[in-house]
């Protein structure tokens, strides 16, 4: 093909923060904010990879296999991934990347742009499996995650593969269905201030794994996704005090969850109930896990001072965005608030159907 257009969108996570990686459920959507990724054929037999937002340029040549990966490059872990699939690039092409996502903010700028430039690969070299939004998403999964030994989860690669409002099932067997299209009200706050994602999901994960197998090994019948909010008082009796908060904050951000999902299976959506849902989950996230910033907390305080339903952060903490979940028509009230709270920016956002290509 001598012209590839290749776009993905970001994402936001509704409910589920830090469970992917537990084995319990997400609900999450893409937005309408994207990465593009524009692929015209040379005759250099290289990726001539123009990132014109952070003006760099990347040359890859196509034969390159990359037996030694350099930390998060995700270019060359996407090409290894994919030759194992039979994916071998055969022609050179200049690349042209852009976007609207915000960078380091919590909305999966750098999933997205895996996922464009896995599916151009994919449809200008061919893949010998079926090409499907799962397989798409599967192999963004193994080429960010599994192929760098990185902490995270599915969620990214398949609310942004798949599109729409998702709810995955990350325990075994994995599952990922759609449960809607629409969503109005959202709203995205970007504080600035960066987060931090390898660092303290990896801190998060271990602490929060461990609690789960001390439980385990004091109570042979114990199952994680059965645990119910009341049994909390009885399993954190096992654990010591650095370890409880994690444990409580995986049992109670599966029951927000499994809440929300009740209201999204719903033919009309209750936008007032899963703000509130929003607002406990939140609860977890920040007096629990403790991955919020002052300027977080601000931003989310004002949209709810404005009259917003539900507010949480986005993301693995530390900084990134906000979602916020408000009445149509209130929005631009809401993000006058939160920008005077501090936002960086803030700006209305529609549920997007997911990757494609043209």
């Amino acid at each position: 093909m001598k012209k590839i257009i290749s776009t993905a969108p970001g994402r936001i996570c509704l409910f589920g923060d830090h469970q992917d990686y537990l084995g319990l459920p997400v609900i999450a959507c893409a937005i309408d904010r994207s990465i593009t990724l524009t692929a015209t054929v040379n005759d250099c037999n290289v990726f001539k990879i123009n990132m014109t937002d952070i003006d760099a340029v990347r040359i890859i040549d196509i034969h390159e296999t990359f037996p030694i990966l350099t930390p998060r490059d995700y270019f060359a872990s996407s090409l290894r991934v994919l030759r194992r699939h039979g994916c071998i690039p055969t022609i050179g092409y200049d690349i042209f990347i852009t976007g609207d996502i915000p960078i380091n903010s919590g909305t999966s700028s750098s999933s997205a742009l895996v996922i464009s430039w896995i599916n151009f690969l994919v449809h200008a070299f061919g893949v010998d499996d079926e090409v499907t939004f799962e397989f798409i998403s599967k192999m963004g999964h193994a080429a960010e995650v599994l192929e760098h030994g990185e902490p995270g989860g599915m969620m990214d690669h398949y609310s942004i593969g798949v599109g729409n409002i998702v709810h995955l099932n990350t325990s075994v067997p994995f599952s990922c269905r759609t449960i809607g299209e629409k969503l109005n009200g959202l709203i995205i706050g970007v504080s600035g201030v960066p987060k931090e994602t390898i660092g303290l999901i990896g801190e998060l994960k271990d602490n929060s794994l461990l609690a789960i197998e001390k439980v385990a090994q004091n109570f042979p019948n114990f199952e994680l996704v059965k645990t119910e909010i009341e049994d909390l008082e009885n399993y954190l009796n096992v654990l010591p005090n650095r370890l409880k908060p994690y444990f409580e904050a995986a049992i109670k951000n599966h029951y927000y969850t499994k809440e929300a999902l009740k209201e999204f299976e719903k033919p009309v959506l209750d936008l007032k109930k899963i703000g509130q849902l929003m607002n406990g989950h939140h609860a977890v996230l920040r007096d629990l896990l403790k991955i919020t910033v002052p300027r977080i907390d601000a931003m989310i305080d004002a949209a709810l001072n404005a009259g917003a339903y539900g507010a949480k952060i986005v993301g693995s903490g530390g900084g990134g965005s906000i979602v916020v979940i408000a009445k149509p028509g209130d929005e631009p009230m809401i993000i006058d608030k939160i920008l005077e709270a501090g936002a960086k920016e803030a700006y209305p956002v529609l549920v997007h159907t997911g990757a494609l290509v043209s």
